[in-house]
Parts: C-alpha cells; sequence; structure tokens
C-alpha cells in the first residue's frame, strides 16, 4: 500500500475499546473502506461529541479516496518513490467537502474542550490529529506544500503539548517521528521551509522516534509498524521490512496490497523466487475465491509479474504480462504510467525503437506530471539502456 500508500499519507488509527471503531479499523487495513465509513458513521451516531470519531471518519474517505485512484501502490522497485512529484488526487467536490467538514467537526469539538480545560491532552491529541489529516491532504491532494507544512507545524505543536502533560504517551510522538523524516527527505529548498516554521528534519531521528512507538506504543502500535516498514522500504532496508509486512498479512489477511507489497519487497532485496512466489500467491487466492481477493484486478497481478520480470531481464516474460495490462478497460494513472514506460524501454532494449516511442508517448499522455512521465520523457530524445556495473 505504498507501504500501504503510508509513505505519504499518515495515519493515526487510535484503537478504542468502542468495539464499533475496532471493527472499523480492521475493515479499514483489510481495505473495505464502505464497511469501515459505516462503522465510524455509527460510532459518530451514538457519541457526535467525540472529535475523534470525525478524525475516523475523515481518514477512511479519504484513504478511499486514495484506493480508488490507485495512490495506495508502490512503483515497484522504480527507486522513484517521490514525496513530491506524484500526479494530484481528483476527489469529487462531494468527496472533498465531506472530509474537510469531518476534520472541522473534529477541530470545533476539540477546541471546545480545550478552551474548557487546557490540559485536555485527549482533545490536544484529537486536535493534532485533524491538523495532521489536513496537512497530508493538502500534501497528497492539492500538492500545496505551504499549506501542509503550516498544519503539520500545529500538529506536531499540539502532541508536544500532550507529551510535555503526559511524559510516559509514547504514542504522542508518531507525528514528531514521521515529520521529521519527511522532511528530512524534501529537497534543500524545502527543508528550509521546513527550519523556518519549525520542523528541522532528521531521517535518522524519525526512524528511532517511530521503531520506539511500533514498540511501546499503546493505540499507535500498529500504524508506527505499518510507518516502520514504508521506511525501512524507502531507505533500501527490504530485509528489515520483510517480517513487518509478514505480520501485517497475518493481521489483515483480506488486503491483496500487503501481498503485493511482500513480492515488492523480495524483489528489491534481490530474491526473484520470493519475490514471483508471492505474487503468485495472489493469483492463487483471487482463483480460490479467497476472502478480499475477488477485488483484485488482474491487470495489477501481470503488472506486478511483469514489472518483476522487467528489472530481473526476462523481458520477452515481462512485455507479455505488461501487454495484457495495457489492454485492460480502465487502469489507474500510476500503473498506466509504469506500465506504457516499462513497455517503451523494453521495446528499447530489444532495439524495437518505434515502438518504443509510441509507448512513451502513452506513458506521458496518462499523466503528464507523474514520475514515470517524466523519466519516459529523457527517453524520447535518448534510447533506454540499463545501466551497468
Amino acid at each position: 500500500m505504498r507501504l500501504l500508500g503510508l509513505a505519504s499519507l499518515l495515519i493515526f488509527a487510535a484503537w478504542a475499546e468502542d468495539p464499533l471503531v475496532e471493527r472499523g479499523y480492521v475493515h479499514f487495513y483489510n481495505l473495505e473502506f464502505d464497511e469501515s465509513i459505516a462503522d465510524f458513521e455509527s460510532a459518530i451516531a451514538a457519541h457526535p461529541n467525540d472529535p475523534e470519531l470525525h478524525n475516523h471518519l475523515a481518514q477512511a474517505i479519504v484513504f478511499q479516496e486514495m484506493y480508488r485512484d490507485g495512490a495506495l501502490e508502490s512503483e515497484l522497485v522504480s527507486g522513484t518513490n517521490s514525496f513530491l512529484r506524484r500526479p494530484k488526487l481528483n476527489p469529487s467536490a462531494q468527496t472533498e467537502k465531506w472530509f474537510l467538514g469531518e476534520v472541522a467537526k473534529a477541530m470545533a469539538l476539540a477546541q471546545a474542550r480545550i478552551d474548557k480545560n487546557p490540559k485536555d491532552t485527549a482533545a490536544l491529541y484529537a486536535l493534532g490529529i485533524s491538523y495532521g489529516l489536513r496537512s497530508n491532504y493538502y500534501w497528497v491532494v492539492n500538492k500545496a506544500w505551504r499549506d501542509s507544512l503550516k498544519d503539520a507545524t500545529t500538529a506536531r505543536r499540539m502532541h508536544a503539548r500532550v507529551e510535555a502533560l503526559e511524559p510516559t504517551n509514547v504514542d504522542a510522538r508518531l507525528v514528531e517521528g514521521l515529520h521529521d523524516y519527511l522532511v528530512g527527505c524534501l529537497p534543500w529548498t524545502w527543508r528550509m521551509l521546513g527550519f523556518l516554521i519549525g520542523i528541522h528534519g532528521d531521517k535518522e531521528l524519525g526512524i528511532r522516534i517511530v521503531q520506539d512507538v511500533a514498540a511501546h506504543g499503546r493505540d499507535n502500535r500498529i500504524d508506527a509498524e505499518v510507518f516502520l516498514g514504508a521506511l525501512y522500504r524507502r531507505e533500501n532496508q527490504t530485509r528489515r521490512a520483510v517480517p513487518i509486512v509478514e505480520d501485517l498479512i497475518q493481521r489483515f489477511p483480506r488486503n491483496y496490497l500487503l501481498r503485493l507489497e511482500l513480492s515488492q519487497m523480495y524483489s528489491m532485496a534481490g530474491d526473484k523466487t520470493n519475490a514471483l512466489a508471492a505474487v503468485g500467491k495472489v493469483s492463487e487466492l483471487k482463483n480460490k475465491h479467497a476472502p478480499g481477493y475477488d477485488r483484485v484486478p488482474w491487470e495489477k497481478i501481470y503488472y506486478q509479474q511483469g514489472t518483476i520480470e522487467f528489472w530481473y531481464g526476462e523481458l520477452d516474460h515481462a512485455l507479455g504480462h505488461l501487454q495484457q495490462v495495457a489492454a485492460a478497460p480502465e487502469i489507474d494513472l500510476n500503473t498506466g504510467v509504469y506500465t506504457y514506460l516499462r513497455i517503451g524501454q523494453i521495446y528499447d532494449l530489444q532495439q524495437h525503437r518505434a515502438q518504443a516511442l509510441e509507448a512513451y508517448r502513452k506513458a506521458i499522455a496518462y499523466a503528464p506530471e507523474a514520475d514515470g512521465a517524466q523519466e519516459a520523457k529523457k527517453y524520447l530524445e535518448t534510447p533506454y539502456r540499463r545501466r551497468t556495473g
């Protein structure tokens, strides 16, 4: 899911004792967003003045949109896991209004409690989550970097206040750790903006904080585990990420993206056999109609197989699988761009320049601002060649 899309959008799933909330997050992590939203709405109906519940619903709304748009998935062993250059999501005006409305409700409810009691740590924590969710929406959906960093600063300040009032509250440090890591990954010009608003950026410190929450947190342990897998993957420490993903698969067996992610981990680690076996397991479960796997589009499986084969030099097999993806009636932007990019690269390696150029142009037309499209533009002038050495 990139890992679960989570390198680019923060999850804050406070696992409360409310059975509706717990069930809602089980659905959430199994990609069952309609059911998750329904559970959170039921919880709100029972407790309309709880700001956390409105945060939960807002989070489910935006993740459902990311799932529909293909933004929860990684670019398989592409090396282009950019935080800055992804195509914008295009939620409907109704969806955006719904998400921002739930965030606004959560903020108003939390602030009202803080006005009465400035030391209400639950309200401070909830308000920080609201700002964090809106920050990430600005980041991932609107590409509004300055607005995103401004809200991120406020979220961090709220949770620092919680930590000051409750020094043993490890969960409150997750926002700090993730923002330290994310800002530490930004280009220098953007990091300077981070300095100006109070987030200095330190990748190593960020990872250590997330490790601590994963080990000792109460409400955010699962979230921290998900993020830790994503950070290990991005730092090319895939062998450390594999057991995390395997644990998540056991917890959330209906989430097929986790198995596709496991395949990517193995591929990045140089283990073609296990990489293909992991994606083969997805195919097997789909054929068996295992819970959650009927919804896996075959083109996702073909894309995974084809991309692994591409990187391991099995060009004819890769081309066959990727052409099956391209023939699908509808594919998301991320998959579409990289499918045509890889097809173009395969044709270049096979000395079929005319077909390569046609594929690159299709990649560019599919999502002009995406990383894959930008890469394809380079090969319009100079044919793709594999790096050696």
